[in-house]
This record gives C-alpha cells, sequence and structure tokens, in this order.
C-alpha cells in the first residue's frame, strides 16, 4: 500500500429534502502534523482491512511513511494519549478510536468514486432495471449490501410529494378488481375489490377513464378533501350504477393514499453480511432489532441529513446507544419532480468508508435517474 498525503476538504452534499441547496461542512481535523497524519491513516487502512491490531513495525514498513520503526512507536504513543488510538492487549499493536476513524473520513478527498468493475456493476443494474419502483428500490438494497457487506437501508420517496399519473381497475376474476393508482414518483399503489356482482370490463374502462381524467395532476395529500366534490352522475348508459361504484371506491383508494401522507417506503437488506464484524452476541443481536425497528432508521437518516452530517461514527455521533459499535453512511436523493428519499449504510466502525461513501452515491445516483424517467 502506498500513502498519499491528502489534504483538508471540504464536502458538500445535497439536502434531500425536495431541492438542491448544497450545504458546506469543514471537516472537524485536529491539528495532527503530516507525520502523525500518515501514520494515523495507516493503521486506520489496515485494521479496516485486516481486523486486527497493527504494530509500529508493521507501519514503518509501509512506503511512504518514512520513519523507523521506533518513531512509529512514539508517535502511536502521543496518538494513543490524544484519543486517536487504544492499545486493547499489552504488547498488542493499535486499533482506532471514533476520534480516529473521524479523522481518517475528515481527511478522504471528495468526491470518491467507486472502482471501474463495482461502477460497471451499478450501471448495469440500473440500465436493465425494470417493473415497478418499489421492486427496483428492494433490488437496489440488496445490491448495495452485496458491494459492501454492510447492511443497506433504501427508503422510497416520500409519496405526499408525487402527483397521480392514473388510476386503472383491472377484472381479476368475475367478482375481483384491482385497483391500481400510479403516481408521478414512480410508486404504484395496489388494492384488491371484492364485488357482490360482476362487473363488465367496459364498465372498468369508463370508470378508470373518469377518475383518471378528473385526478390526473393532482397531490395525494390534497385528495381526501379535494375530490368529493366529483359527480360521478354523469357516466352515462345502462350501467352507470356500477361506474358509480367503483368511482366511489377509488376516490376511497386515493382518499387513504393522501391520508397516509409522510409514511414511506423503507427497504433493509444485508444484516447478515456484517454479523461477522462483531465478536460480542449482544451487540449484533442489538444491531439487529434496531434495524428491524424501520421508523428508528427513518428518523436517524432524516436527523443526519439534517444536521448536515453524510457519516455518523459511534454512539457519540449518531445519538443511538444499541448502535455504538456502528457507523452510518447516508445520502438523499432527488428527482426533479420533488420526490427525495434517502440511501445508507449501516456496519461495523471499522467498514470501508471510502467504498461505502462512493457505493451510496452511486446507487442513489441511479435512483434519481429512475425517478427522472418516471416522472
Amino acid at each position: 500500500m502506498r500513502l498519499a498525503w491528502s489534504q483538508p476538504v471540504e464536502l458538500t452534499w445535497s439536502t434531500g429534502h425536495g431541492g438542491h441547496r448544497e450545504d458546506t461542512v469543514k471537516p472537524n481535523l485536529a491539528m495532527l502534523d503530516e507525520r502523525k497524519a500518515a501514520i494515523l491513516e495507516t493503521v486506520v487502512s489496515e485494521y479496516i482491512t485486516t481486523a486486527q491490531p497493527v504494530s509500529s513495525s508493521h507501519v514503518a514498513s509501509v512506503p511512504g511513511v518514512g520513519v523507523s520503526a521506533a518513531t512509529v512507536r512514539s508517535e502511536m504513543v502521543v496518538l494513543e494519549a490524544e484519543g486517536y488510538l487504544i492499545q486493547p492487549h499489552t504488547s498488542a499493536g493499535r486499533i482506532p478510536t471514533d476520534k480516529g476513524y473521524r479523522f481518517f473520513v475528515d481527511r478522504l478527498v471528495s468526491p470518491v468514486r467507486l472502482r471501474t468493475p463495482q461502477q460497471r456493476i451499478v450501471e448495469g443494474f440500473f440500465a436493465s432495471a425494470r417493473g415497478e419502483l418499489d421492486g427496483m428500490l428492494e433490488d437496489a438494497s440488496r445490491l448495495l449490501a452485496r458491494l459492501t457487506d454492510c447492511a443497506a437501508v433504501v427508503t422510497g420517496p416520500v409519496v405526499d410529494t408525487a402527483e397521480v399519473r392514473s388510476v386503472q381497475f383491472v377484472s381479476m376474476s368475475q367478482r375481483v378488481l384491482m385497483a391500481i393508482v400510479v403516481l408521478s414518483s414512480g410508486v404504484v399503489e395496489k388494492r384488491t375489490l371484492e364485488l357482490e356482482h360482476e362487473i363488465t370490463d367496459e364498465v372498468c374502462a369508463a370508470a378508470s377513464s373518469y377518475l383518471s381524467e378528473h385526478t390526473k395532476g393532482r397531490h395525494p395529500a390534497s385528495l381526501d378533501e379535494g375530490l368529493r366534490d366529483l359527480d360521478p352522475a354523469g357516466l352515462d348508459g345502462s350501467d352507470s350504477r356500477d361506474e358509480r361504484l367503483l368511482v366511489a371506491a377509488g376516490l376511497d383508494f386515493l382518499a387513504e393514499i393522501g391520508a397516509a401522507g409522510e409514511s414511506e417506503q423503507v427497504y433493509v437488506e444485508g444484516a447478515s453480511r456484517m454479523v461477522p464484524a462483531f465478536d460480542a452476541l449482544d451487540t449484533v443481536q442489538s444491531v439487529i432489532e434496531t434495524l428491524e425497528e424501520h421508523c428508528l432508521m427513518t428518523s436517524l437518516f432524516r436527523r443526519l441529513m439534517g444536521s448536515g452530517q453524510s457519516v455518523a461514527i459511534g454512539g457519540t455521533e449518531h445519538g443511538m446507544q444499541p448502535l455504538s459499535r456502528c457507523a452510518v453512511v447516508v445520502a438523499p436523493y432527488d428527482a426533479a419532480s420533488g420526490e427525495h428519499g434517502a440511501v445508507g449504510l449501516l456496519g461495523p466502525t471499522r467498514m470501508d468508508y471510502r467504498l461505502a461513501l462512493a457505493a451510496v452515491a452511486a446507487v442513489g445516483g441511479g435512483i434519481a435517474r429512475r425517478l427522472a424517467l418516471s416522472s
């Protein structure tokens, strides 16, 4: 491994709340001279790779360090005293603390990009992605977990910013229909309707056309109040009673979508991939239980993005004690139409931060482009 000197940089990212304001965050770097910084970066990089304490002799052997093992050992003592490193056992090497990881992350040169083979995998995934948005988001979370060996969390676009594109009634059997609402965000909402008697395809088509014409371009959050003034009495024909029945059922469904408002789809994949990174069973259990609480994860993502953070390391930074030995990497995605969501990773503090930052950026960008195509 060749050590390259890096300079502190300013990191920028989109706020992820329907706009594209760029916030600038100045790295919170302590005043370490370049030799100490190089040694600390080497220890962090090696520990991320090997999960083993890093010795002074190993650091001294890394090209670019250029000092003896004795000098490295002396500098590591200083770094330990300043809280960047700890020595887990007497006569063992050192491992980074959360403060050490923070220094390492803040020194990463932005933007961090995926390596070419990984980038091609992401590009190929989105090029071949078909079907409904929710399926694509679930598959995207699996992709992110495979790329990083961390737990991946993807939240779907907030529904209350989307508009209705179409309403369809599709016959499933003689007395069963499927109501399908397509939103501008690409989200597809479905409901099964069981009827007392058979309704013809012509009636389904008439009711679908009527609702689509009168609701297209309306926001779900306004449906409950704004659609009750529709008068389906103008529907003509001998089957007008059935048509009015379907229109009323469609209005009920649209109102429920609007009432859901801030609800978000949440897709979590890959929790089992990071289990080997923890040596304590109780830690694994608390991490998995927290991941299963989707509302906690979405709340955490919103809080981090609202404070301008893209990386939170350890419980002191992200404020969740069950995840005290974890780091969170999160990036928002936005579509021109205003829909927004988040892509994130949860893993051990020993995660590969370069890969994590690059992966969430690449996957988030792919989702944003998909949303743009569907709007």
